[in-house]
């Protein structure tokens, strides 16, 4: 019977967009807020340079995954045109963003419900929360993307719901706020500096971009061009209208405010449409920060098993289910998601600096996989190409928001963004370099490991060999039974005596027969019989013709080199000739 092979379905382009579409359309939560932090008035100006550098980035990302069309993002990168090292330095900054973006994004949208039912324990719904997108993504990744996409279209939906009441409004209210706060002073009293931290921080907002790179071998031909149209599209539209609008609905001083930092689109709801408004967006703001914890999932997935294939984690992860996960992976990213979540006690502001300096650092490297793939692969051929200007451009922004947020004041209580980054990447990276390394730490253990227990293994084997060979010299020392012609009972009494009492390896079963007499008949075929019962005995019967007495056992003694207290006799009988002293030291057995 033909054996049916199973083809996985790719995925398409709604799909594809929709996966990681909600993790950098989430942005719009927090980015319009955190702009608007540092830039004030200009913040929809760094929301739009970011949209810039991000069109730069679509011909970079393009020409790559074009040239490249494989799982792992800024890892296959440099894989393909440096070194192992350089390509899983990379896929570290990845690993710890995507655990940072799983961990946020869970807190965040759990948060958000928690608003709606203030009953509910965030650290055990958060944790209930990447449970179930860890069992999802076990399901199958086709499975994944019917509710990323249904996640994806109910949040488009309900912002294009938000602007219109937000339109609406303002149409009857005029711009006033918005002309007012253009005159507002700025925080750091230069326009260059608000806009330099303004940028910094509004390149979060792409967060999510590379991941559509870490699946593309799901992907149907011909759409990950398209997923990077489709995200930039998105964030190029809404992150920048969404600070106007903010802008245009409340004073500076109050968008800077705790409250409206976290939950800003929440009150602008509020707002312009009441508290029905405020429900929907606090619901979408759930759904679409869970998409995100999805996207990490599948993106994680992507690229550890592109890891795994090439050896630097163990041959382990690559175990799939039926539906073509592999879900060891899953199951291993969940476990150190709620480790971290459990470690920070639900503080996941302190994951800030991992998230953004990884993320961020993985698009510098990005960039310069695309130079170097420019230099040493010309002869690829790829779908389409980034130009020389653009890539340095797109590089240099990125490396000046990552001084930006790595010079940037943290908070009250939460430790410098560098100093929380370098005590996850650190041990992430020695992880990664033992694997990496691992057949010669192997080798040194095993130097080691020589070098302490070789001498004792050759003490150990003198020692043996002494032993043994003391053990063989007692056993080879060979007895002596002087036997009138018994019968099997009497020589197995002899036998068992021998194996109970003595060390030996060896008898002699002796007949001393007198002149004119013979063997007595039954005797060979006994001997036969104990030399088969006594395996571990060599039994060597000797005839010696003449009469039984001392001096024949001296003589035999002698000649065989066996001293006479090695030798035995049954009792003898009052017809005995001569005494038991006289017989030179020979025992009684019998």
């Amino acid at each position: 019977m033909e054996k049916k092979i199973k083809i996985h379905k790719k995925l398409n382009e709604l799909e594809s967009t929709a996966i990681c579409g909600n993790d950098i359309s989430s942005s719009v939560l927090y980015v319009s807020a955190l702009a608007i932090a540092f830039a004030g008035q200009y913040a929809w100006v760094t929301l739009l340079i970011v949209s810039f550098v991000l069109f730069l980035f679509r011909k970079i990302y393009g020409e790559v995954v074009g040239a490249l069309p494989l799982n792992g993002g800024a890892y296959n990168a440099l894989l393909n045109t440096t070194s192992k090292f350089m390509a899983s330095f990379a896929a570290t900054l990845t690993i710890l963003s995507y655990m940072a973006t799983a961990v946020i994004s869970a807190n965040e949208a759990i948060h958000y419900l928690h608003h709606l039912i203030p009953a509910m324990p965030i650290i055990l719904a958060t944790i209930g929360l990447l449970l179930i997108f860890a069992l999802l993504t076990i399901g199958g990744i086709t499975e994944s993307a019917k509710v990323a996409i249904a996640i994806f279209l109910f949040h488009l939906s309900s912002l294009i719901v938000l602007s219109g009441f937000i339109i609406y409004y303002l149409i009857n209210n005029g711009f006033d706020i918005f002309l007012s706060n253009w005159h507002f002073p700025l925080k750091g009293g230069s326009i260059i500096t608000a806009i330099f931290f303004g940028f910094a921080a509004s390149m979060l907002g792409v967060s999510g971009f590379e991941s559509s790179a870490n699946f593309v071998e799901e992907q149907k031909a011909g759409v990950f061009p398209k997923t990077l149209r489709n995200m930039w599209g998105i964030v190029s539209i809404i992150n920048p209208l969404m600070a106007v609008f903010a802008l245009s609905i409340f004073a500076i001083p109050v968008l800077q405010s705790d409250d409206y930092q976290n939950t800003l689109l929440v009150e602008m709801a509020n707002h312009v449409g009441g508290k029905w408004l405020a429900w929907m967006i606090s619901i979408d703001a759930f759904l679409v920060l869970s998409g995100a914890v999805l996207t990490s999932f599948v993106g994680v997935s992507g690229l550890l098993e592109r890891m795994t294939l090439d050896r630097i984690l163990p041959n382990y992860f690559l175990k799939k289910n039926k539906r073509g996960s592999s879900y060891r992976i899953i199951i291993m990213f969940l476990l150190l998601s709620i480790s971290v979540l459990l470690i920070t006690h639900g503080n996941v502001k302190l994951l800030a600096g991992v998230y953004t300096i990884s993320f961020l650092s993985v698009m510098a490297l990005f960039g310069i996989g695309n130079i170097l793939l420019k230099v040493k692969r010309k002869k690829l051929p790829r779908p389409e190409k980034a130009t020389w200007i653009a890539v340095f451009i797109a590089i240099a922004a990125v490396v000046i928001a990552l001084i930006g947020n790595i010079i940037m004041e943290p908070a009250e209580g939460v430790p410098s963004n560098l100093s929380v980054f370098l005590e996850y990447f650190i041990p992430t990276i020695i992880f990664v370099i033992i694997m990496l390394n691992r057949t010669v730490l192997l080798k040194f253990l095993l130097s080691v490991i020589h070098s302490i227990f070789d001498p004792i293994r050759k003490f150990v084997l003198l020692t043996d060999k002494k032993i043994m060979s003391v053990v063989h010299d007692i056993n080879n020392q060979e007895f002596v039974f002087f036997t009138k012609g018994d019968n099997i009972a009497t020589l197995n009494k002899v036998m068992l005596y021998i194996t109970k009492n003595e060390h030996t390896k060896k008898i002699k079963i002796v007949l001393v027969l007198p002149e004119g007499e013979t063997i007595p008949e039954h005797l060979p075929q006994e001997m036969d019989f104990l030399d088969k019962e006594y395996p571990e005995i060599e039994i060597e019967f000797v005839v010696e013709k003449g009469t039984f007495s001392p001096e024949i056992i001296r003589k035999l003694s002698e000649k065989w080199n066996i001293p006479i207290n090695f030798m035995f006799i049954g009792s003898p009988s009052n017809k005995f000739p001569y005494k038991i002293e006289e017989l030179g030291g020979v025992r009684l057995i019998i």
